[in-house]
């Protein structure tokens, strides 16, 4: 005899057995191995360490959790900053190697404070200084990549934020990605657009024209997961975005919640994890997924690091 389980009480919301003669059934029965995504990398970024804490220490715990790279965050001052010196920045691509880990990309949260969009030409050409700043981070740390953030139309979570007009701010994005590019070139890194909460680039439709028109090898997007489940669904932007994926960003998100306090660790919210590393598999993707989960821990801040490690893990089927 035999009872279904209903499909909410299943994984993935499949329906399964369970036998009523041996009580209940066997762990393969209810909780299938999802199939291991071989190819695919698994980062961190900087951000889910205490801020505390010296890169080189941030190198040395993310290796010892069992992570293949990690992203350093470009802070405007500070260890790993636009004025840290040439032979320091050297001495952490030395103990990243040294630790078997790749330093995989350079992410920024500076184009809040200076948009490629806004309507002060100071703080765009500032913008324009941070990006190059990535890049030659980049070149000296072995990194392919650098997480950009095209501009902003308006940033919701920011009091008496600017509001551009949007054909203005697409113009403006365009035209210092056009800039942008001569430096990727010379320089051999890629320009990562990462799609956030800026009421820009809305749609994976939007994202995929805007990277054509800019038509360059080094441009492409920089997907982060939990960012596009506010208002779509990522395994959706991922087919459609396809080989202009250059990394992914890998976070959760409560849709019930549905803005800012929504997002919270991998595997606690919505977003549906095997349909997009199917999806990923699929557009051919064998890159990194990189977690970004912040802030650390208020008390215990390794125990994120290892949490992080094994969502990832479950999520790759590792």
């Amino acid at each position: 005899m035999e009872r279904v389980v209903p499909e909410h009480l299943t994984p993935e919301g499949r329906s399964g057995i369970v036998s009523t003669q041996g009580g209940r059934g066997t762990r393969a029965e209810l909780w299938p191995e999802p199939v291991p995504a071989a190819k695919m990398k698994k980062g961190i970024n900087q951000w889910s360490f205490p801020a505390s804490m010296k890169v080189e220490d941030c190198i040395a715990h993310a290796a010892e959790a069992g992570f293949d790279g990690i992203e350093l965050c470009l802070a405007e001052e500070g260890e790993f900053s636009m004025e840290t010196p040439q032979a320091h920045v050297r001495r952490i691509a030395r103990t990243a190697d040294a630790a078997g880990l790749e330093v995989m990309s350079i992410a920024t949260g500076l184009y809040w404070k200076y948009s490629p969009t806004a309507s002060d030409p100071a703080a765009r050409r500032k913008a324009f200084e941070v990006a190059v700043r990535q890049m030659e981070l980049a070149t000296e740390t072995g990194a392919n990549t650098i997480l950009y953030v095209p501009g902003a139309v308006n940033v919701p979570w920011v009091a008496g934020s600017e509001v551009v007009d949007y054909e203005v701010a697409y113009a403006r994005a365009r035209e210092t990605l056009l800039e942008l590019v001569e430096v990727a070139d010379r320089l051999d890194v890629r320009i990562g657009i990462e799609n956030v909460w800026n009421k820009f680039l809305l749609s994976p439709l939007e994202m995929r024209s805007f990277i054509d028109e800019i038509g360059h090898p080094k441009v492409g997007a920089y997907l982060d997961v939990g960012n596009v489940l506010v208002s779509g669904y990522p395994e959706q932007w991922v087919r459609i975005l396809g080989h202009r994926i250059l990394k992914v960003h890998a976070k959760d998100f409560r849709t019930d919640i549905g803005n800012i306090h929504g997002f919270t660790g991998l595997l606690q919210g919505d977003v549906n994890w095997p349909g997009v590393i199917e999806a990923l598999e699929a557009v051919g993707y064998d890159g990194y997924i990189t977690a970004e989960i912040m802030p650390p821990y208020r008390h215990r801040p390794e125990r994120l690091i290892s949490d992080i490690s094994s969502g990832l893990d479950a999520i790759l089927g590792r």
